[in-house]
């Protein structure tokens, strides 16, 4: 599908406008972290989230609920209080291949972050550069693991400096960044600017990209997600990932019917 860039904007402009509304919250990964109001539960809730969204959509919102069940709702206050006890409640948690080890690593993690690096929100602000959040997730990375860990978690983070085109922190990072004005990203995140964020490049919305003309790349790896944020940039300097509601709409719920 080929269309001029001006009809190619018309038309995800469109799709942007039909699926970035409070209704898509009700199939998405994202309706976990709308169950919170306190800024770090939002954050906490959201990271964690979409640490597991992958695979089936319905395991990945039952999962992710019961996680918030076993963090009885106040996920912020569990990380900054949890005893030895508690730990031990989480023991049987899994999801694929994130495991109760990996659990109750990432809770100490984040522990350490909010007690010793001003919480999630300061890091990815100061280690972003000037068009780009991807230097800041490879530093995140190198610092939720300072802490004795087992290597096997480490794949659970992903790391654009590894060529990972980093979908679910990308994710969530829309998420905490981006205000739609209609419900659905939270916007939490002042500091840094839309135009810094990267789309959550999967293989919905690389098949739909490339069908759209707007990837070429056949791989799904940080240079593809290059290629695409370039050319959404183009698309809108100022949000280019809200054509991420476009991409995904396209290739989830419409099947690439276009």
């Amino acid at each position: 599908m080929q269309l001029s860039r001006k009809d190619l904007k018309e038309f995800l402009d469109a799709k942007v406008h039909k699926y970035n509304t409070p209704e898509f919250i009700e199939t998405d990964p994202i309706q976990i972290p709308h169950l919170f109001q306190k800024k770090e539960d939002i954050e906490i809730s959201g990271f964690l989230t979409a640490t597991i969204s992958w695979g089936n959509r319905k395991s990945i919102l039952k999962n992710s609920a019961k996680l918030m069940d076993l963090m009885d709702r106040s996920p912020h206050d569990f990380i900054l209080n949890h005893d030895q006890s508690d730990l031990e409640n989480l023991n049987g948690f899994v999801h694929r291949t994130f495991n109760s080890d990996d659990l109750i690593y990432f809770i100490k993690a984040l522990k350490n972050i909010y007690d010793n690096h001003r919480g999630l929100e300061p890091i990815f602000t100061v280690n972003s550069t000037n068009d780009s959040l991807q230097p800041a997730i490879h530093k995140f990375k190198s610092i939720f693991f300072e802490l004795p860990h087992q290597k096997r978690t480490q794949k659970h983070i992903s790391d654009p400096f590894k060529n990972s085109a980093a979908k679910r922190i990308n994710m969530f990072l829309r998420w905490m960044v981006r205000n739609d004005y209609s419900g659905v990203d939270f916007g939490l995140w002042k500091d840094i600017a839309l135009s810094k964020l990267s789309c959550p490049l999967d293989v919905h919305s690389g098949n739909v990209a490339r069908k759209l003309g707007i990837l070429k790349r056949k791989m799904n790896d940080a240079k593809a997600l290059s290629e695409l944020d370039t050319n959404l940039r183009q698309l809108d300097p100022v949000d280019p990932v809200k054509y991420d509601f476009a991409l995904f709409g396209l290739g989830v719920f419409e099947k690439d019917g276009f």
